[in-house]
């Protein structure tokens, strides 16, 4: 069993809003980077810890973690359609061995995936189907969320399924960090916007077009005074990936969602799935880790990062 570490921030904005050349190069470069780095790793499974974004999963059902049988691509944000490579047999049992950790885990036999699942695959392996991969999907965007303590409690269980398992395997980590794109709130929405935050699966084409463009008319506003959304926090996001990288996880135990939210954005909360994914990787034993980059980008509504990690030998 050998296990490799990669964390992302995803943005739904790339190539539709980008900043100046010069950035989308470096980003560029160290996306290759990771591509190449998973190509010589060659895993033989993915473990995925990603959010969803009210494209699978709505208020009328909204569990904390929910683990995927199959699963197929919406196609947002430039994403392509199509479903995942998961080794159906291999999920059941991860959720049976997760349920025997006691952590409550649900089940999906056709989950709806959406971005923050599909552009970390395509990034760093360039199709959806290139490996066995279990997505993993943990509420980062739609109140209310639990503790900090449960995600690194979900991930430690699934890293000690990894250990069980002889086989090479990548675990990914899709979201963050700094972040507020314009996602509605449920509290105090109108009805037409609580509608769809409740049960709003497969819009209509012009719909889901209307929806791409209103965050595409904020990134063009951001960080700006006229945009009233949570700036990016360059400070909160390097001290987060400090304590990642210094193996400090038990640290995000005393995390206070208000106070994240205010601070970082209301979706910094994708950073759940770097606090899962590196818990999975740390209950293998000691590791070391890398900040590969890490950039504050207005045009796409993140603080940008990649973080690599694997077990000390």
């Amino acid at each position: 069993m050998t296990v490799l570490l990669k964390c992302l921030s995803h943005t739904p904005l790339r190539g539709l809003y980008d900043p100046e050349p010069g950035i989308v190069a470096e980003v560029e470069q160290v996306l290759a980077q990771a591509k190449a780095e998973v190509e010589a790793f060659d895993p033989e499974l993915i473990i995925l810890f990603a959010p969803d974004h009210y494209n699978g999963l709505f208020y009328d059902l909204m569990p904390p973690f929910v683990v995927a049988t199959a699963a197929e691509s919406v196609g947002d944000y430039n994403t392509p359609l199509g479903n995942l490579s998961i080794p159906q047999d291999l999920a059941l049992d991860l959720v049976r061995y997760i349920h025997d950790k006691d952590v409550d885990v649900a089940l999906s036999h056709r989950l709806q995936v959406d971005h923050g699942c599909t552009q970390i695959l395509m990034e760093t392996t360039g199709s959806l189907t290139r490996y066995p991969v279990i997505p993993i999907i943990i509420n980062s965007v739609a109140p209310p969320f639990n503790p900090y303590r449960r995600i690194r409690k979900l991930g430690d269980a699934i890293g000690q399924f990894i250990a069980t398992l002889n086989k090479r395997v990548l675990i990914l980590g899709s979201g963050g960090l700094s972040h507020e794109p314009p996602v509605p709130l449920l509290s105090g929405a109108a009805s037409e916007v609580a509608e769809f935050l409740i049960c709003g699966r497969n819009p209509r084409p012009e719909a889901r077009a209307a929806r791409e463009a209103r965050t595409v008319a904020a990134a063009k506003i951001f960080g700006t005074a006229e945009c009233e959304l949570t700036p990016l926090n360059a400070e909160w996001d390097n001290a987060f990936m400090d304590l990642l990288a210094n193996n400090e996880l038990e640290k995000v135990d005393a995390f206070e969602v208000e106070v994240i939210s205010k601070e970082a954005g209301r979706s910094t909360h994708e950073v759940r799935t770097w606090v899962a994914a590196f818990a999975a990787l740390a209950a293998q034993g000691d590791y070391t880790a890398t900040k590969d980059y890490y950039r504050p980008i207005n045009e796409w509504i993140a603080g940008y990062g990649v973080i690599s990690a694997q077990p000390k030998s």
